[in-house]
């Protein structure tokens, strides 16, 4: 599933604008990357900029995180700037990890796994599941969000952890059609498929729609 707001975007002609993306999270940079590689802009990282302080992501959904990050980091570096917001939802766990992924309990991902599972035991199987990212993309200057989108893969929790591949919860995420986790399959056939690679396609084909070439 993917839904989309989009608001008119314009460059200079002749010029490749600069874009923000608001993460420090290698693995999403790197799929990012992937995904937006030939698009008529130029990408820039956190990591390129010095250092600024995290916001606190106070939002109740993923699409309120995501256009508050893209807002900050937006004014805080001066380019335009998109910045999303994902995780796991479990229907057995009334939608958590949800907007609290990355925060649930665990100092490592093995142990977040190990805490779900606890979770779990008491709930039958299939433990049915979906990764979702939200997207927003605002300019410094703008206070509405040019764009905005939000995509899911759904599937279930996998009996236990498989696969070194990915980050995060992929290793515990089956996705049926592949027979197999996402932390067992290439980057390549993730992205085909996952939530971030449908955002950020949705985000590729509006830049190239509304780049001023």
């Amino acid at each position: 599933m993917v839904e989309v707001v989009s608001r008119e975007f314009s460059t200079d002609r002749g010029t490749t604008p600069s874009l923000l993306v608001a993460t420090t999270n290698p693995g999403k940079i790197r799929e990012i990357r992937s995904v937006l590689t030939g698009a008529p802009v130029s990408l820039a990282v956190l990591d390129d900029f010095p250092p600024v302080p995290e916001p606190e992501e106070t939002g109740g959904t993923f699409a309120e995180n995501a256009l508050l990050k893209a807002r900050y980091y937006s004014t805080a570096v001066g380019l335009p700037t998109v910045a999303e917001d994902s995780g796991l939802v479990i229907d057995a766990l009334d939608g958590r990890p949800g907007v609290e992924s990355a925060r649930y309990p665990g100092a490592t991902y093995p142990e977040k796994f190990a805490g779900l599972y606890r979770e779990l035991a008491t709930h039958p199987r299939p433990w049915q599941a979906r990764f979702v990212c939200s997207l927003a993309f605002v300019n410094p200057q703008a206070p509405e969000p040019l764009f905005t989108c939000e995509a899911t893969v759904e599937g279930e929790i996998a009996p236990a952890a498989r696969g070194p591949n990915g980050f995060g919860y992929d290793p515990i995420f089956y996705y049926p059609p592949y027979a197999s986790t996402l932390g067992e399959v290439t980057d390549e056939r993730k992205l085909a498929i996952a939530h971030r690679g449908k955002a950020f396609r949705q985000f590729r084909v509006w830049i190239e729609q509304h780049y001023d070439r």
